[in-house]
């Protein structure tokens, strides 16, 4: 697909998310193709019949379509149950992959553009097995019969896939809320806000609306930090030595990314004095050198869910100008102790779960 394609994409994307945040002509325009939506996803619910693992399943979604931050809260996740003795393991769609929809393992060095971004990131993030499949069930199972050590089972984006029972519901908001409050096609929700008030938890990812609710309620913060150069991490940069080396010396550089919600990057990278040309392609979008071609910036940065497609890129791998900008999370330590004693409770009723501690 030509550059200008890809250009007119991620602009029609971002003007989408705009529209999205109010209630305008157009968002009121579509509002009667909601009802359709609505039906469907009816019917699509009723057909369902959850399938129960043998092990604990925790979900962590969202309502709204694009970016909130559920891949690196279920990275954050997986680490924190895994230091607490746990061996997990993750399912995932593989949004963006050309895997098919038979569920398979995701390898160490798994090509993203096959399996998709996110799953590849959380495999080479923490390490863990990882499966991805339409059928989050098969995936599932998958992950159990090729690792049966596995103890509790993390689904990426899995809140509207009701197919997989889960033992635990975690629904995550972010700065942009719910938009509107209008699902598909006028608004950015794929389920009504009351589906709140079903889940076990929210979190709330950053500087959040207000948003009514009375189900229990966490804290998720994020920050950047540094920049690591992607073709030879020992080189790393606080990203407030980079803001002054660019005042000195008049660095030019490029903020380049494929995800959900790029805006909230670049505003990011800006609140460190640095200033950046932007370039943002649809969310799960292929990146090969094609796509920087021309681009003569003396550094580019890239978020981690995007090193990892450049980096299969063998002209990509050896750029020297790119570097890699990994996102830190914060979890509210509540979070884990509340997901952790559901689990329990699950895998051993009356035994690990009374042992934990209740904050």
């Amino acid at each position: 697909m030509g550059r200008g394609n890809l250009v007119v994409r991620s602009w029609l994307h971002r003007r989408v998310l705009r529209t999205w945040q109010t209630r305008g002509p157009l968002a009121r325009l579509l509002y009667p193709l909601t009802w359709l939506y609505r039906l469907g996803r009816s019917l699509h619910a009723w057909r369902q019949t959850g399938v129960r693992i043998d092990v604990p399943v925790v979900v962590v979604g969202n309502l709204r379509v694009g970016g909130t931050g559920k891949t690196p809260l279920v990275i954050r996740l997986t680490e924190a149950l895994r230091e607490r003795g746990w061996h997990p393991g993750v399912v995932s769609r593989g949004y963006g992959g050309q895997a098919g929809d038979a569920a398979r393992l995701v390898d160490a060095d798994a090509d993203p553009n096959r399996f998709g971004d996110e799953p590849v990131l959380i495999r080479y993030t923490t390490a863990v097995p990882v499966a991805v499949g339409k059928d989050r069930v098969a995936a599932a199972r998958l992950l159990r019969r090729m690792h049966p050590e596995i103890d509790v089972i993390l689904a990426d984006d899995g809140l509207q896939h009701r197919r997989l029972a889960r033992d635990v519901e975690l629904a995550l908001i972010n700065e942009t809320g719910t938009g509107n409050g209008w699902q598909l096609p006028a608004g950015p929700l794929r389920e009504p806000v009351r589906r709140l008030e079903r889940v076990d938890a929210v979190v709330l990812h950053g500087a959040t609306p207000p948003v009514r609710i009375h189900t229990p309620f966490f804290r998720m913060r994020t920050a950047i930090r540094n920049a690591v150069r992607m073709a030879d991490p020992p080189q790393r940069q606080s990203l407030a030595e980079l803001a002054e080396a660019q005042r000195e010396r008049g660095l030019r550089l490029l903020a380049f990314c494929a995800i959900g919600n790029p805006d909230r990057f670049f505003a990011m990278l800006r609140a460190h004095g640095l200033v950046v040309d932007t370039l943002a392609l649809p969310d799960h979008e292929p990146i090969d050198a094609a796509v920087l071609a021309g681009k003569s910036h003396d550094r580019i940065l890239v978020t981690s869910k995007d090193a990892v497609k450049c980096h299969r890129d063998p002209r990509l791998r050896k750029d020297e100008r790119i570097w890699v900008v990994p996102l830190d999370v914060d979890l509210d330590p509540a979070c884990v102790d509340f997901v952790e004693r559901r689990i329990a409770a699950t895998a051993d009723p009356g035994s690990r779960a009374a042992e934990l501690p209740h904050r």
